[in-house]
């Protein structure tokens, strides 16, 4: 019984890791074609901005529901669901660039990501032997794609954005497949303990890993818009550039991949650390983006710490409460990481009215340090292993 419990784990975890791999593929794609399909279509410098923006704003919204949603769905179908609506976001775009035809596929988009990660991570935590060693292999597999897919986009691109972006409509639908072979679990009970419901984010766990999702969450919308803009006025060439933000995004998955293998990676002091790194090396890039060695140490001390966090807050959000509401716990984390992944470039772009680029970014950085304070106890280790009997009792 216990093979055959730990078949299913293994199933489950191979299942869920080539989704994300697909998943993050489609995604790593768009990120380079859309932006350049909309200056190409001539909209302007802010229009794209806002353009983008929609995409987490619709995340956030989505993610305040998904709770809710997961006592009569299960997570599986979330993950079949974010993978399709990807595939449709895409698709729309390959076929017309015109502004409501934008503006429909970035809410598909931001929808599909609530959808996908709050799915693809709830069922981890639900039925992985191991959910932090699988959690760290989705981080893994996601660093790879966000490295691969834009390096094809620039090739596939060589004949049209279009053709780019139907390929990333065709992965993200392909996406669906390993989704089929996820366990079927019920959905969680209609009634969570006392004390969650709306505000589940306060219990100290959850709310631990919320500032852990949020560091994380700004820490990647940082590093995808003023870092390039910091090191292009430093007067580093694109190709340094290019190489700085690869060593951020290569660190980014060495910390995902070194969270699996520490005995207690939710000790208060690695936590204060973590969050600490991620902020303080994102106010050292400006001062040290006139040399490449002491830049490429900052970014990646920051993604560093910013794997370990965005591998660690699902799993704390799961622990921190009881079964039934696993689900709020880890989509409210998410509705965290979501609102700094926007809030981050925004909070930059109104210190800009006042202050230089470069005392905007220190400034961010420092802001996102902050949490490292409010950071509790969370002394008791992540749970490596789970009984048949549970994986059975949330069939």
């Amino acid at each position: 019984m216990a093979s055959a419990s730990g078949a299913t784990s293994s199933r489950d975890a191979i299942a869920n890791v080539a989704a994300a791999v697909l998943f993050c593929f489609s995604l790593a794609v768009t990120s380079l074609a859309v932006p350049l399909l909309a200056v190409g279509v001539g909209y302007g410098l802010g229009e794209v901005g806002l353009l983008l923006a929609i995409s987490a704003i619709s995340q956030m919204v989505v993610r305040l529901f998904i709770g809710r949603l997961m006592r009569k769905i299960a997570e599986r179908i979330l993950i079949i669901a974010g993978a399709a609506m990807l595939s449709a976001s895409c698709a729309v775009l390959a076929l017309s660039a015109d502004w409501y035809v934008f503006l429909a596929s970035q809410l598909l988009q931001g929808a599909a990501r609530a959808l996908f990660w709050t799915g693809a991570h709830t069922h981890a935590a639900r039925t992985a032997s191991s959910p932090v060693r699988v959690l760290a292999a989705i981080t893994l597999a996601s660093g790879i794609s966000y490295i691969a897919g834009p390096l094809l986009a620039g090739l596939l691109m060589r004949w049209s954005v279009e053709v780019a972006l139907l390929v990333a409509a065709a992965t993200a639908a392909f996406t669906t497949v390993p989704g089929f072979f996820l366990t079927r679990l019920a959905p969680f009970p209609p009634k969570v303990e006392e004390g969650s419901g709306q505000y589940i984010w306060r219990r100290p766990g959850v709310r631990d890993a919320c500032w852990m999702a949020g560091s994380a969450g700004a820490w990647r919308g940082i590093i995808s818009s003023y870092v390039p803009v910091v090191l292009d006025q430093a007067r580093q060439s694109s190709t340094t550039i290019g190489v700085l933000v690869s060593i951020a995004n290569a660190a980014f998955v060495g910390g995902g991949a070194l969270a699996a293998w520490v005995t207690n990676p939710t000790r208060r002091s690695l936590l204060i650390s973590a969050i600490l790194g991620a902020g303080t090396g994102i106010a050292l890039v400006y001062p040290a983006a006139g040399s490449v060695v002491l830049c490429a140490a900052a970014l990646a001390m920051s993604g560093l710490a910013a794997g370990w966090l965005e591998t660690l807050w699902p799993a704390l959000a799961n622990q921190s409460v009881q079964t039934s509401a696993a689900g709020d716990a880890i989509a409210s984390a998410g509705t965290f990481r979501a609102a700094a992944m926007f809030a981050a470039p925004l909070g930059t772009a109104a210190l800009l009215t006042v202050l230089p680029l470069g005392a905007s970014l220190v400034t961010i950085g420092m802001l996102m340090a902050i949490p490292s304070s409010t950071v509790g106890s969370a002394t008791r280790p992540i749970s490596q292993s789970r009984t048949e009997g549970d994986i059975q009792g949330d069939r």
